[in-house]
């Protein structure tokens, strides 16, 4: 999947496309126009998770989706197209079942790749023979996906790949994923048979809420679905899609970020590292408290059925949402979104969910206090943790469970005990989920940062930011946080985040840290903070190249 800097993007939208304006977001977005209406982005932004499913002939193999045909040989090429489809039958692909557990995980829309970058098409496509019809499946695949998702009540999304690799195989082009020398010829033919193809998906297939295109050339996709879909929402192609990642801080525009379950975008069988159960949770709730939605990956095996794997972690998604629904649905982002590893979510008039993240060592049936800094209540302020009454615990009948809070002058102390059984252990590791009803802000307006750029220094790296509204919020104090870069697929496993010293923020909102003792050969992250009455706020992250 391709990235891009929206430097000049961001430059032209403007600074209130973010909470964290004129920063830099990793991302491929719209080289021109967005059609999508109003209601469908805001149905987007009431929205915490979608199931991505990436599905290609090549599954067979075990290795990456598709991009194995740039730089590979005559040999290697010849056998992919002419003898992988040969064998291909996923006679085990369930739709139904993977769309009522995707519901149970919470999803609201599944994306199913309907091309990509390879050129196999799952639909009964009259462009080309490299289709779902002509290998032992026969059967149309797609019309099957279409109708389980709605049946289980669920959004319809495409996924399709206008960079086509077969197209250029048929067409002697060497495939690569940068073709610049096409002849106005072929250009005008490449843009004729992905428009053929966008055709047959938009008026074969009933209505299709979501498109995800990915690759270039867009424009003809973009027009011809939302010509014959106006109601669509093309997501990337238009909007913000980060991959592999989530963003530093919140944004105001609605925003997807696509992570896949393991390291693979498709079913990798061997030398794949899957994420915990909690760790996608984490990320659901990290997504949702800065205003975006969780798009989560999985790839079927070849014979169509999803790996135990997969499956385990969207059961374990599955309990937890069941407890916590309402603090992902219809929800937006708090005046910050966190503090310290409280994550909050917000739903007018009043009401605050504040996710309690590190709770694996939390034992049932203890007692824990918090102090929220940013919320404050009113006289009718009241406490519950999602999932128990609060009166009740099994096996300790006289034991207080009650839920309570104090206002105090820095902020609201709320004291709650993790009260019901979720594990046969009494061990269930998950976030748990305080509900704050009839509250308000401390502050209306939170510290807007900008991680701005580095510089060498006699002593070391010089890093600067910036308060874009100073003048509004006066943040006593500002900082940096760092560490290593892993890389993009590593950040989810990168070290622990260390913080700088802070310093007094001047009058212009700009700040400036120096930055010593990196080491050699390695890049780092780094993002800003500012201190906003006591409560630290976050910027988006900024990356340092290698150091020699």
């Amino acid at each position: 999947m391709i990235k891009k800097i929206l430097f000049l993007w961001l430059l032209a939208s403007g600074s209130a496309a973010f909470a964290q304006k004129n920063d830099v977001v990793e991302d491929e977005t719209s080289s021109g126009y967005n059609l999508n209406k109003p209601e469908r982005e805001e149905w987007l932004k009431n929205t915490g998770a979608g199931l991505f499913i990436h599905f290609n002939v090549d599954a067979q193999l075990g290795i990456v989706i598709s991009h194995s045909l740039v730089g590979a040989s005559d040999d290697f090429t010849e056998r992919y197209f002419n003898e992988l489809p040969k064998t291909f039958n996923p006679s085990s692909f369930n739709p139904r079942e993977i769309a009522e557990l995707a519901k149970l995980a919470g999803m609201k829309y599944i994306v199913f790749t309907t091309k990509h970058h390879a050129g196999f098409c799952f639909w009964d496509t009259k462009t080309t023979d490299f289709n779902i019809t002509k290998t032992p499946y026969k059967k149309d695949l797609l019309k099957e996906f279409v109708a389980a998702t709605r049946a289980a009540g669920l959004d319809v999304g495409f996924y399709f790949s206008p960079e086509d690799f077969y197209f250029l195989h048929q067409h002697q082009i060497p495939i690569s994923r940068n073709v610049t020398n096409l002849s106005a010829e072929v250009k005008k033919e490449y843009a004729e048979y992905n428009r053929k193809q966008t055709e047959e998906l938009m008026r074969n297939y009933g209505k299709i809420d979501v498109l995800f295109i990915d690759g270039d050339p867009k424009e003809t996709v973009k027009e011809t679905a939302w010509k014959l879909q106006p109601d669509i929402l093309i997501t990337r192609g238009a909007i913000l899609t980060p991959e592999q990642t989530l963003p530093g801080a919140k944004i105001t525009q609605p925003w997807l970020s696509p992570i896949t379950m393991g390291t693979a975008w498709q079913y990798q069988p061997t030398n794949d590292r899957y994420k915990s159960g909690s760790q996608l949770i984490q990320l659901l709730i990290e997504a949702r408290s800065k205003g975006g939605s969780l798009l989560l990956n999985v790839g079927p095996k070849a014979n169509g059925a999803l790996a135990d794997e997969q499956e385990n972690r969207l059961r374990e998604m599955a309990g937890w949402y069941f407890i916590n629904n309402e603090s992902m649905d219809g929800t937006r982002s708090w005046v910050v979104s966190k503090e310290d590893n409280i994550y909050y979510t917000y739903k007018a008039p009043g009401t605050l969910y504040a996710f309690v993240m590190d709770a694996d060592k939390w034992k049932e049936a203890e007692r824990k206090t918090f102090l929220l800094l940013s919320v404050k209540s009113t006289d009718s302020t009241k406490i519950s943790v999602l999932g128990q009454n609060s009166k009740i615990i099994e096996y300790k009948p006289d034991l207080d469970v009650s839920s309570r809070f104090k206002q105090f002058k820095q902020g609201i102390e709320v004291s709650v005990v993790k009260a019901q059984r979720i594990y046969d252990d009494h061990r269930w590791p998950n976030p748990v989920v305080i509900k704050i009803e009839n509250i308000k802000p401390v502050f209306a307006e939170a510290a807007i940062l900008q991680t701005g750029l580095f510089r060498n220094a006699a002593q070391g790296m010089l890093l600067k930011g910036k308060v874009l509204n100073y003048t509004t919020t006066r943040p006593e104090q500002a900082g940096f946080y760092y560490r290593p870069y892993r890389g993009q697929v590593e950040t989810l496993y990168a070290d622990d985040w260390k913080k700088t010293e802070t310093v007094k923020i001047n009058t212009d909102g700009s700040y400036e840290v120096l930055l010593k003792n990196l080491k050699k050969d390695t890049a780092y992250e780094y993002k800003s903070f500012a201190i906003q009455e006591n409560v630290s706020i976050e910027g988006e992250s900024k990356i340092i190249p290698i150091l020699h």
